[in-house]
């Protein structure tokens, strides 16, 4: 999930600015429900291989980050989204392609 207090478009609409100002292609391939739907992200390095990221919570600690939840040819990581999103209707998908494999996932302001 996004931030608590953020709409779920609004945190996609200022990810993928955040993206375009790092000169990263990124677009939208699935729209989910616009306030509280859950995002993953899929990095294609254009090689054939990708992967997909989504925002886990540690039920223990309440922390929660960004996690791979596959990883390989990039068929593969597809299938794992379209089964992840036959689960979550309300699922968004951004996808990024970045031979260098970035997501600025890592930054701050995304990774908690």
């Amino acid at each position: 999930m996004v931030p608590e207090r953020l709409k779920t478009d609004l945190w996609v609409r200022a990810y993928l600015r955040r993206l375009e100002l790092a000169n990263i292609p990124a677009y939208i391939t699935r729209r989910g429900q616009p306030d509280l739907g859950n995002v993953m992200v899929k990095c294609a390095t254009l090689d054939g291989n990708a992967r997909l990221w989504a925002r886990q919570t540690n039920l223990m600690t309440g922390a929660s980050g960004w996690q791979v939840l596959a990883e390989g040819p990039e068929p593969e990581v597809d299938a794992s989204a379209t089964k992840q999103r036959s689960f979550d209707p309300d699922l968004w998908l951004i996808e990024i392609e970045d031979r260098a494999g970035r997501t600025l996932l890592d930054e701050d302001g995304l990774k908690d």
